[in-house]
């Protein structure tokens, strides 16, 4: 076994992992989402749209710049080091490996399922599913958690086995994730302004009548874009396999993110082209792609979206798979000698990547019993108050992301005093930004998501204190 990783991975390479990451899932699962939070108003939703995107791309710009001075073993985690210390360094790894990595993966796997099963079900409408397509078999049935745990296994072999296949598939699969968003986005643009229906005029003269039920639209709905944009800083875990790390990473994030905005934004507006915002609230972006393309050619964009949520998929599990091995190269978590290990054939940390796939089946559980299965919210407490809400229900693909700009504002805090080299726009303007989009993200969460965020933070402080606990275990064997 060695314990260093090569470097093996291109600027196109970085720039797929930052877009490849992002495109595709989210943008597809939220759209329904924001749609549904804004009750159909389009200039709402395409105004929480922006504010998510120039949230993103401030951050982007400030961790752009950091990623020119600091290089080590996973980016974000080395800034954190750089600026904060070792202590915040180890609980932040801690807590992207634990929460935040495996989280979102574990929806990406359930996501890449749901949509393969969509665009089985509508090409062969008498496959047997234990529960029928028509009654949520795709989203909930048996056969899609199946597959969510088999797309789990996948993307863990393709990443354990060779990480230059792992980034062959991320390049391959961002190239055709954009195929079914810029054709939308393209089409349903002309459809929308050109067919005697006007549909996109129309939608855009519907405003929300009613009040949205989270209180806050805007807010709720901006919270929903951070997991449509969420994952770009995933691509910073590669920078220790990156060929010239410093020049090439703030240009993948750059590129990459305006990549992202202008995609997201264009598909958006195309998507209500193609039909009226009940359909699009009550059965998703797929109405749209059927009314415009056709039910046969509008179904194969269905098998596009799933293989574009397989390679956001792959693209984070390269960040679950490093992630107990950049502790370990700290010399901290649990079993750093294990964790530590880069096998010598695949140049790949597969203890690390082990522990990874176990964690994501975890997250993978927990998402679909208290979002997808009725069982779990049958339970209230606080009955009869404010507070009534579903014990330990959160969405966790949602506020394991907002926790992650909270841990951004103290680097950027840090950075600004360390910073002496860099000039004004650097050192003060974009951080102070970055630390005011992070703040605003902070707060969309805590006045979109209410008494979720209270059994989200329950959980977050266990699993912190499992972290805290190998730590001063490590610390006390390194003193022995």
């Amino acid at each position: 076994m060695e314990n260093k990783l090569e470097r093996k991975y291109g600027l196109f390479t970085a720039i797929c992992m930052v877009a490849g990451i992002v495109i595709g899932s989210g943008v597809f699962f939220k759209a329904q989402t924001i749609l549904q939070k804004t009750e159909g108003n389009m200039p709402l939703g395409i105004l929480a749209w922006i504010i998510g995107g120039l949230i993103m791309i401030i951050c982007i710009l400030a961790f752009a710049a950091m990623a020119q001075k600091y290089e080590k073993v996973n980016g974000v985690v080395d800034y954190a080091e750089a600026t904060m210390g070792k202590n915040y360094a180890y609980y932040l790894g801690w807590f992207a490996t634990t929460i935040y990595y495996p989280s979102m993966t574990s929806v990406l796997a359930w996501l890449t399922a749901r949509y393969l099963l969509v665009f089985v079900t509508s090409c062969w409408p008498e496959f047997p599913l234990l529960i029928p397509a028509a009654e949520g078999g795709c989203v909930v049935g048996p056969e899609c958690m199946a597959l969510t745990l088999f797309f789990l296994a996948l993307a863990y072999i393709i990443n354990a086995l060779s990480p230059k296949l792992a980034g062959k598939v991320q390049t391959s699969t961002t190239v055709i994730k954009l195929i079914p968003l810029l054709l939308m986005a393209v089409v349903g643009i002309l459809v929308g302004l050109l067919s005697p229906t006007k549909m996109l005029v129309s939608n855009f003269a519907t405003a929300s009548v009613a009040g949205s039920s989270s209180g806050s639209p805007l807010l709720a709905s901006v919270c929903a874009t951070a997991f449509a944009y969420e994952g770009w800083i995933i691509a910073t875990s590669i920078n220790a396999e990156l060929k010239d790390a410093k020049r090439n990473l703030p240009k993948a994030l750059i590129i990459g993110g305006i990549i992202i905005i202008v995609t997201y934004i264009a598909y958006y507006i195309g998507v209500a082209g193609g039909a009226s915002v009940e359909d699009l609230m009550n059965t998703g972006a797929s109405v749209a792609f059927v009314n415009i393309f056709g039910g046969v050619l509008g179904n194969i964009l269905n098998l596009f979206v799933a293989v574009s949520c397989f390679g956001t998929l792959n693209g984070l599990m390269v960040g679950c798979a490093r992630g107990m091995y950049s502790l370990a190269a700290r010399g901290e978590g649990p079993a750093p000698e294990l964790f530590g290990q880069v096998d010598k054939s695949s140049n790949m940390p597969h203890n690390s990547a082990v522990f990874a796939l176990f964690i994501c089946a975890f997250w993978a559980l927990y998402f679909c019993t208290t979002q997808l299965f009725a069982t779990w919210g049958s339970i209230t407490v606080f009955q009869g108050t404010p507070f009534e809400s579903v014990p330990f229900s959160f969405d966790s693909s949602e506020l394991p992301i907002i926790t992650i700009y909270a841990f951004y504002i103290p680097i950027f805090i840090q950075w600004m005093k360390k910073a002496t080299d860099e000039n004004t726009l650097r050192r003060y303007v974009i951080p102070a930004l970055a630390i005011c989009g992070s703040a605003f993200m902070v707060y969309a969460c805590l006045a979109g998501h209410k008494m979720a965020n209270f059994w989200y933070i329950i959980v977050f402080i266990v699993f912190m204190l499992i972290g805290r606990y190998y730590k001063h275990k490590t610390e006390k064997a390194q003193k022995a």
